[in-house]
């Protein structure tokens, strides 16, 4: 009996040493998950995209709105740096910025938008009518926030994070708003090895 459990003991442990070290992640390890498996949504030059449009490519989402004050020019900008960190790996990142404000954010605001962040990034606009099940699928908060100042201005209040897919255009990662350049281009490294 005791010759048994030790034999069981010593098997267990050379899976164990034989089984490939998982990649450790700042960002949220997704894998698997059921949800954010994709989108199919015009971009601001009238291209319809998809996830297997960058396939080779890690591709990270990111949804808000030209108007928004902090959170969304901060994470394009972050984004930016990770593709410089990246160096010649960068042209394999592909930034999605979503709009969640289709009404003001038109393909030429949008076109203008992108530029001033990376001429390569994206930014895809859903019918206003389809937003609600877009962000349901990618479990997305937002909320048209009015102006008390003027009844025809308004801002959005909005989730933060980055979704992370792989170059098989699968959800890997959630980047949590604050996690910083450095932690994301590491992680897209490993997700480029």
């Amino acid at each position: 009996m005791v010759f048994w459990r030790w034999s069981v003991y010593v098997l267990l442990c050379m899976l164990i040493a034989c089984t490939p070290d998982k990649p450790v992640f700042k960002s949220i390890d997704l894998t698997g998950a059921n949800y954010a498996q994709g989108f199919d949504l015009p971009d601001q030059f009238g291209q319809q995209r998809s996830l297997a449009d960058f396939k080779g490519k890690v591709v990270v989402v990111f949804f808000g709105y030209t108007q928004c004050p902090d959170f969304c020019p901060t994470t394009l900008s972050e984004w930016v740096q990770v593709k410089k960190t990246l160096a010649e790996k960068g042209d394999l990142l592909q930034a999605v910025f979503i709009t969640l404000d289709p009404e003001r954010d038109t393909p030429d605001l949008l076109k203008a938008y992108m530029a001033n962040f990376d001429p390569s990034f994206l930014a895809l606009i859903p019918k206003p009518q389809d937003l609600p099940g877009l962000a349901k699928n990618f479990k997305v908060y937002y909320k048209k926030i009015p102006s008390s100042d003027h009844a025809a201005t308004y801002t959005m209040d909005h989730s933060a994070g980055t979704y992370v897919f792989d170059t098989s255009g699968r959800l890997r990662l959630y980047a949590r708003y604050g996690l910083g350049p450095a932690h994301m281009a590491a992680d897209i490294a490993q997700l480029l090895k």
